[in-house]
């Protein structure tokens, strides 16, 4: 399937950004796709006609080893693994510091060879992405570590994909309709992910995300093949981060988490795959998700705050960090919605409007809201949206908010319709407390800004489909987002 002008949908106003957004939005289930949401190609596993909920899901995830000091041990995991070389990812400022010394001296003491890629880009685009790829295809890596935030595993994960895939370019496999959204069939080479933020939990997943600059939104790819083989999870190793990146990494394990608890049942997801490989990786709340996201949730809601009160509180990033990796967990078989869906123009936008540089990110050097933050300034709107599809779980999350502020036989006894203004005003009270941008006006949006918020937002179909009391229909999906972001404008 051939997507066309995706790429200009940014620049296209009134008539013809709807138009477009339409075109967008029907090609992601055109009859003639192919896929298995479309319902063409090979026979279905399904026996009725028409779309039906699937009927299964499948939880898979990197290995995990969580500990104090336990980078210095990747040295002695490679070694084992016979690598030839490996190819080491990071950013320039984690390149300075101890998790990368680590990493390297660990390498160096079990003789294994490498070579260090220290030019990994805050909030990735096509161009730092190339950039990666060129290094892995040029040293021809036979393994691969990332050491830093989300952006450095992403990185690392699409080198990875293209080490293997030589002769493709990027838009191969990013999720359509920006990209033709192939499936990866071919096993990648092992990746060792380090994180040094307690946030992302992209050391567990198999996604990968990146500016895509000419949409002004980001977009990425999707699939199990791009999980890290390992998460070294290192308690030590969040020591240097400065507070306001742990509040924005923060914030990303507190959406991911509420968001893939209230996501649609995985039963409501359809239609069914025609074959177990194209199940996605995104598949809707289920019983083993939500163990992971209910955990990570109870545990942010209550360390978060201790760790922006004091970053010195070492118990209190230890469970952020494990919070991370639960939610990681769960969302990366639960998936996100909203939230994320619309965090991606909001973010890419302001690079070519708002301009607004997050305080603590000065040395990006460059216009940046950063993920967590712009995940978080639609969260009160979005789940006083999307809570009449779930009343008790959404209460649930209140109460987790309010912690014993209330007994449980007053939660019970308040009526469903109270429910989503409640929850709205626990989430506002908490950012609050972390001092995050209250709404996007103070971020630089305007309303003005709204149609083209809502054009980045439509093609993230991967999240969008997920998305509880959310209409799919183009005219109406269009009219919630806009009533989302008008009410996300100012808190």
């Amino acid at each position: 399937m051939k997507i066309t002008g995706a790429t200009n949908i940014h620049k296209l106003g009134g008539t013809q950004g709807t138009h477009a957004a339409r075109n967008l939005m029907q090609l992601t289930h055109s009859p003639s796709c192919g896929c298995s949401a479309c319902g063409s190609g090979s026979r279905s596993l399904n026996s009725q006609n028409g779309p039906v909920g699937d009927n299964a899901f499948e939880m898979q995830s990197a290995a995990i080893r969580f500990g104090h000091n336990v980078t210095r041990e990747v040295g002695q995991d490679l070694a084992s693994m016979r690598a030839r070389m490996v190819g080491v990812y990071t950013d320039p400022t984690v390149a300075r510091l101890r998790p990368v010394r680590a990493v390297l001296e660990s390498l160096e003491e079990n003789m294994v060879p490498h070579k260090l890629f220290e030019q990994v880009k805050c909030e990735p685009n096509e161009d730092s992405l190339q950039a990666a790829i060129d290094f892995a295809r040029l040293h021809n890596f036979s393994h691969f570590v990332a050491v830093g935030g989300g952006s450095t595993i992403d990185t690392t994960k699409v080198a990875n994909l293209f080490s293997v895939y030589k002769n493709d370019p990027l838009l191969t496999f990013v999720n359509a309709p920006v990209g033709k959204g192939q499936l990866v069939t071919q096993p990648l080479n092992p990746l060792i992910a380090i994180p040094t933020t307690a946030g992302t939990g992209s050391e567990t997943t198999g996604q990968a995300i990146y500016d895509h600059q000419s949409l002004g939104a980001k977009t990425g790819i999707a699939s199990r093949m791009l999980r890290p083989t390992m998460g070294i999870v290192d308690a030590w190793n969040i020591d240097t981060c400065p507070v306001e990146v742990h509040i924005s990494a923060g914030l990303d394990t507190l959406f991911h988490a509420l968001e893939s608890y209230t996501a649609i049942p995985y039963t409501q997801r359809s239609p069914r795959p025609q074959h177990p490989s194209e199940r996605p990786a995104y598949q809707g709340a289920n019983p083993m998700s939500d163990v992971f996201s209910l955990w990570a949730l109870k545990t942010t809601v209550k360390n978060l705050p201790k760790v922006a009160a004091d970053p010195t509180d070492k118990r209190a990033k230890e469970q952020m960090l494990l919070a991370s990796t639960f939610a990681g967990y769960g969302f990366g078989t639960a998936g996100v919605h909203l939230c994320h869906a619309s965090s991606y123009p909001i973010s890419g936008l302001n690079k070519k409007g708002p301009q607004y540089c997050h305080p603590g990110y000065e040395d990006v050097g460059e216009a940046i809201i950063p993920h967590g933050i712009s995940v978080a300034l639609t969260g009160p709107a979005v789940f006083k949206f999307t809570t009449p599809s779930n009343p008790a779980r959404h209460r649930e999350a209140a109460a987790i908010f309010a912690g014993m502020d209330m007994e449980p036989a007053e939660w019970a006894r308040l009526p469903d319709s109270d429910i989503g203004q409640l929850l709205y005003d626990q989430i506002v009270a908490f950012l609050g407390k972390l001092g995050v941008p209250m709404g996007l006006s103070r971020v630089g949006y305007t309303h003005s800004h709204i149609p083209a918020l809502v054009d980045g937002t439509l093609p993230q179909r991967r999240v969008l489909s997920l998305a509880p009391n959310f209409d799919p229909g183009v005219d109406v999906a269009r009219e919630h987002l806009a009533g989302i972001l008008e009410s996300s404008m100012r808190y």
